[in-house]
């Protein structure tokens, strides 16, 4: 199925090429800016009754945008990108159904579990989604942090996953070196997800057309679901019409 995103850098809706993201302004590769405010596509997707898209927070100076838009989506979006125990909270009570951590669950690139369980039982293992994106190295998918360009020692496998399921209700993954290329998305990190997960799992990363939308789908089982950002025309693409995943989830909700 369908899942819509609203990725925020300096205060404005964006699509990035997500591998560029680091501290160097000029290294940064930006597909789209948008015009619109990010309450008004939190509310075209309320409209179409769209679930489960997240609202990702890349970098600072973009929290009153994601606050913007949960209040025009009251408990349809999820929301991450410096999500800490200390915030998690605002932005829940502000109208996120979820809140996402990836970053703040590693110290010194490992993965902290007693951090991850701090976590869920302060906001709720139903009200939190584990990030899970990552990059590709010597054929091995490592979970990367900072902007997706820290390496940790943390794989995507089944282990993985099965450590992980107790504390939060939805896996996030973006396939970084794919994010906002549009050529094409991972399909055996999809089936690895689809194989493996014990809960649904949002992927994001390269879609280029409404046949990937086709692909996720049917290789993810209905565990596995596909954000579609550079490639649609809302956000200055050509590869998928809005209005096509949209109907894509009408016609799968109601077939039987």
């Amino acid at each position: 199925m369908f899942r819509p995103c609203i990725d925020l850098h300096d205060g404005r809706v964006k699509q990035i090429v997500g591998g560029t993201l680091s501290d160097n302004p000029e290294a940064l590769r930006t597909n789209f800016t948008s015009d619109r405010s990010s309450a008004w596509y939190a509310d075209l997707y309320r409209r179409d009754s769209l679930t489960g898209g997240h609202v990702i927070m890349l970098g600072p100076g973009n929290s009153a945008a994601a606050l913007a838009a949960l209040a025009a989506y009251p408990q349809g979006l999820q929301v991450g990108g410096g999500i800490t125990p200390d915030n998690a909270a605002r932005f829940l009570d502000a109208g996120a159904s979820h809140v996402i951590v990836t970053s703040w669950l590693f110290e010194e690139d490992q993965l902290s579990l007693e951090r991850l369980k701090l976590l869920s039982q302060s906001v709720g293992r139903d009200r939190l989604v584990v990030d899970l994106s990552c990059r590709v190295r010597n054929g091995v998918y490592f979970v990367v942090t900072n902007r997706w360009q820290n390496f940790t020692s943390l794989t995507v496998c089944a282990r993985t996953l099965d450590l992980l399921a107790p504390y939060c209700d939805e896996f996030l993954i973006h396939a970084a070196d794919v994010e906002g290329l549009c050529r094409g998305i991972d399909l055996p990190l999809v089936h690895l997800l689809s194989a493996h997960s014990p809960h649904p799992v949002t992927y994001a990363g390269g879609a280029q057309s409404l046949l990937d939308l086709e692909r996720v789908t049917d290789a993810g089982a209905g565990r596995v679901h596909l954000t579609i950002g550079s490639a649609l025309d809302i956000f200055g693409g050509s590869g998928v019409r809005y209005e096509e995943a949209v109907a894509f989830n009408r016609r799968r909700r109601s077939s039987p």
